[in-house]
Parts: structure tokens; C-alpha cells; sequence
């Protein structure tokens, strides 16, 4: 019985332990979650990292090669999977503090309704919504309900920050999923990968 007692205390000790090393913070993207991707380096193109992109099986119409637009010397590279993947990465040098200068900016949009539906340090996912207001008395049918999804994050490689966001005129919800992945997966090339 002794030794039952002794073996369950150990189990339970063991497993306390590994749930504490459990957090959303660290929690890396798991091979399952990334099932329908594949690396691509951005060194190339000057910026030193992976990124995880989507591939033809995530059913978006990524069946072509990632294309990267940017202009030698600028702070800004276009990334494109497809037609229905497109993210915009951006040079802030050493500024850290660009996802709260965003949710500063969208604060003061007086037209559009935001919705936070990740709201972390350095990573927002948001809901953005036309405010539809007609005439007094108008129909209810007057406006057109209008919502997109946008992303937006940051990410600090070799002492850079790098922004990594949707485009201006966002996309469905599906499409921003797989690109919330996308910039959850960046890390910073070693050596010459």
C-alpha cells in the first residue's frame, strides 16, 4: 500500500509540475496547428526569419509559390499566397511599441465599431465594423452591415521590430486564422539558413 501511495504522489507531483510550464504566453504553434503550411525563409528579401505560410491544402487558393514585392532600401515588403492571401511586414527599426500605437489609432476611428478578439502585447486580431447611421426615421433596410477582420503584430528580430498585418481592407475571418498562424510562427534564422 506504502508503495502505491508513494507512486501516486509522485504521478501528481509530476504532472503539477509539467502544467506549470504551461502558459499561453510560450505556447509555441504545434505541428497539428500548422498542418496546412510551410516554411518560407524571408532572407532572401532581407529580413532574417521563417515564416510558416499557407499551402494548397489550406483550401484559401494558395496552390502558388509565396510572391514577395519590395522595393531595394524600403521599410516594406508585400507578401502574397494566392490571390486570397496577402500580408503586409514593415520596418519600425526600433520602436516596440507599434501594436499599442495601432489600438491607439483604431481608438480614434470614429466611423468603424472594433471588437478585440486577441488582444496580447504584441499581437491584436480584431473585428472591424462600418457604423451604418441613416436618416431620422429611415428604414431599417438603409445601410449595409460591413465587418472585416484584421490582424496585426509585431515582432522583434536581430534588435528590428518588424510589423506583420493584414491589409488595410482586412479579409474574412478564415483567411485572418491562418494569418494569425503565420505571424505566431515567426522565428529569427541562425547562421545561414
Amino acid at each position: 500500500m506504502k508503495k502505491i501511495s508513494i507512486f501516486l504522489l509522485l504521478l501528481a507531483v509530476s504532472f503539477v509540475a509539467v502544467r506549470c510550464g504551461d502558459s499561453e504566453e510560450s505556447k509555441e504553434l504545434t505541428d497539428e496547428e500548422l498542418y496546412e503550411f510551410q516554411g518560407f525563409s524571408m532572407k532572401p528579401y532581407d529580413i532574417p526569419i521563417m515564416i510558416m505560410l499557407p499551402d494548397e491544402t489550406a483550401n484559401i487558393g494558395a496552390s502558388t509559390q509565396p510572391e514577395v514585392i519590395h522595393v531595394e532600401d524600403d521599410f516594406k515588403w508585400e507578401l502574397m499566397v494566392g490571390p486570397n492571401f496577402h500580408m503586409v511586414i514593415d520596418d519600425w527599426g526600433s520602436d516596440r511599441e507599434m501594436v499599442s500605437s495601432e489600438k491607439k489609432r483604431l481608438a480614434g476611428l470614429s466611423f468603424y465599431k472594433v471588437k478585440y478578439l486577441v488582444d496580447e502585447p504584441d499581437f491584436i486580431l480584431y473585428e472591424r465594423e462600418l457604423k451604418v447611421d441613416g436618416k431620422k426615421g429611415a428604414s431599417k433596410s438603409v445601410g449595409v452591415e460591413h465587418k472585416t477582420y484584421h490582424v496585426y503584430g509585431q515582432k522583434v528580430i536581430n534588435d528590428i521590430t518588424y510589423v506583420f498585418r493584414s491589409r488595410d481592407d482586412g479579409f474574412e475571418k478564415i483567411i485572418i486564422d491562418l494569418m494569425a498562424k503565420s505571424i505566431k510562427s515567426v522565428k529569427p534564422l541562425k547562421g545561414n539558413s
